[in-house]
Parts: C-alpha cells; sequence; structure tokens
C-alpha cells in the first residue's frame, strides 16, 4: 500500500521558497565587494506594538545564499515570509553601511483565512554592511 502525503499550501509554498534559495548562489558569490553582513531582526504583531522575538547575528557570507529570506512566526500564515534580498542589493550597490526598515507579511493568517484576512505581521530590520 502507498501512502501520498498530502501538502498543505504552507507547506507547498515553503518547499518552492526553499528550493529558490537552494538554488541561489551564496552572499561571498554575489557581492564580492561585502566584507560582513549583521543583520538584526525585530518580529511584531500586525499594530506593530508587541515584540514576538528578536534576532541578532552576523551572517556567514560564504555559506548564506543570496536569496535573503526569513520566516514569518505566525506559523499558520500562508504564503508569506520576509525577502530582504532586494534591500540587500540596492545596499550594496550603493554601498550603504546600515539599511533599515520594516516590512509588513503579505501572506494570509491562516489556511481558513486565504483571500480574506491578511497576515500583517511585520518585521523590523537592521543589516548593517561592511566592505
Amino acid at each position: 500500500m502507498t501512502y501520498h502525503q498530502r501538502t498543505s499550501a504552507r507547506g507547498e509554498y515553503h518547499l518552492q521558497e526553499n528550493q529558490r534559495v537552494v538554488e541561489s548562489v551564496t552572499l561571498a558569490e554575489k557581492y564580492r565587494q561585502l566584507k560582513s553582513l549583521t543583520v538584526d531582526l525585530a518580529y511584531y504583531d500586525p499594530k506593530g506594538l508587541a515584540r514576538s522575538s528578536q534576532i541578532k547575528y552576523t551572517v556567514n557570507l560564504a555559506h548564506a545564499k543570496s536569496v535573503f529570506r526569513f520566516a514569518c512566526h505566525n506559523n499558520e500564515c500562508v504564503r508569506g515570509d520576509f525577502d530582504l534580498s532586494e534591500l540587500l542589493s540596492k545596499g550594496v550597490a550603493a554601498r550603504q553601511t546600515t539599511v533599515v526598515g520594516e516590512m509588513c507579511c503579505q501572506g494570509w493568517r491562516s489556511k481558513t483565512t486565504i483571500d480574506s484576512v491578511p497576515c500583517h505581521n511585520l518585521l523590523r530590520y537592521k543589516l548593517t554592511l561592511a566592505y
């Protein structure tokens, strides 16, 4: 007997996004002038008042991929997450030393609210770049 694992909309999206990451070149390959990158991320609720977590780390440029994305902290979110690839690319192109901003999750709150209730969790980020 063969069992087929059903893939959820969230699971399918993550498989596609993970494939995009795996197929991308490393940050060291894409941005040869970049010597170091420190990332400071803070996850907030949609109103931006309650912080659910904060992460700060120094990126290993030789191993981190140039599709630079982070998961939404809402475990039920479908087709959301935060892709900082373009922001990083623009920052490096302009030789900025700091890229700061806020991004709103464009996914759906849960599989039962697709097309009706957006996730809208917030990610506040600070990228510190050195050349």
